[in-house]
């Protein structure tokens, strides 16, 4: 029987959220999907996520929310992260972290399904290693769910397409996120592993990695920090489809997502804010000139 997981990239706040509310209905409509995977750690105000945000995803039909290197950006997260089995932080962080870096769930349709998470480690701050940690997921989930979907979450393509070999024919799926620009070399590996090095970004393209682009060229040019806010036109939901066999966990298709999305006063909509998903905090100031991918 067929599985069709839908894998959503970095969501970037409130136009983030917005072209991902638009976007699923026809998503669904279109295709059968069994389970939701999104990406969220830039869904408040453009770096981390909130409990309100968390619950906002879920309402939408989201089944897992995934988080990288701004796991922590907010703090009130932290409760969330320590008892929910449908948010998960980075695997190869300490053991001492909050949270939990995989999970086993059942879809609507019955189906178990794991997801887990890892760090890259070049050009990212200090972690484990992710490919030992992932083999530490594996060996925990061990015969719950053969529909297993890895995320790395990595600076370098390198980190992500060596990761998708080393897996090759033990998981379903294997995609990066965090570079916030969506790859074209989406395939089926000879094992049966669905691979994309990234799955792109959800909200304003109008800009640079979804901040306002003349914050950041004003920052380049000038050497100078500055808050970079978020974008706010140009909306794409971005993403893949993986259709895998329910018997084996192999995947059997990968398609590609982009997905435009209109929607009437995005723009205004995102200066206002959302007081109380605290979308209406701005990126702190960066002691960088500009903001590095993902950031």
């Amino acid at each position: 029987m067929e599985f069709r997981a839908l894998l959503i990239g970095d969501v970037v706040g409130k136009p983030g959220r917005r072209t991902l509310a638009a976007a699923l209905p026809d998503l669904l409509k279109t295709h059968a999907v069994d389970v939701i995977v999104v990406n969220a750690e830039n869904a408040a105000g453009g770096s981390g996520l909130t409990p309100p945000i968390f619950e906002e995803l879920r309402g939408l039909g989201v089944d897992v929310v995934t988080l990288g290197d701004h796991v922590y950006r907010k703090k009130e997260i932290l409760p969330l992260l320590a008892e929910s089995d449908r948010l998960l932080r980075p695997a190869n962080l300490p053991a001492e972290a909050v949270g939990r870096g995989w999970t086993v769930l059942e879809s609507q349709s019955g189906f178990p399904f794991a997801v887990t998470i890892v760090l890259g480690r070049t050009y990212m701050k200090p972690a484990a290693c992710p490919f030992q940690a992932v083999e530490a997921c594996l060996a925990e989930i061990g015969e719950r769910a053969k529909l297993i979907f890895v995320e790395v979450h990595a600076e370098a393509t390198s980190d992500r397409v060596a990761m998708g070999w080393h897996l090759d024919g033990r998981v379903t799926a294997v995609y990066g996120t965090h570079t916030h620009v969506q790859t074209s070399d989406e395939r089926v590996l000879p094992g049966g592993t669905a691979y994309i090095t990234d799955l792109g970004m959800t909200g304003p393209h109008d800009g640079v990695l979804g901040r306002r682009k003349e914050k950041v060229l004003s920052s380049l040019i000038t050497g100078m920090p500055t808050h970079f806010d978020v974008a706010r036109d140009d909306l794409r939901a971005s993403g893949v489809l993986v259709t895998a066999d329910t018997q084996t966990g192999r995947a059997t298709a990968i398609e590609r997502l982009c997905l435009p999305v209109e929607i009437a006063g995005a723009g205004q909509a995102a200066d206002q804010g959302d007081a109380k998903a605290g979308d209406d905090e701005e990126v702190p100031e960066s002691a960088e000139p500009a903001p590095g991918p993902g950031a």
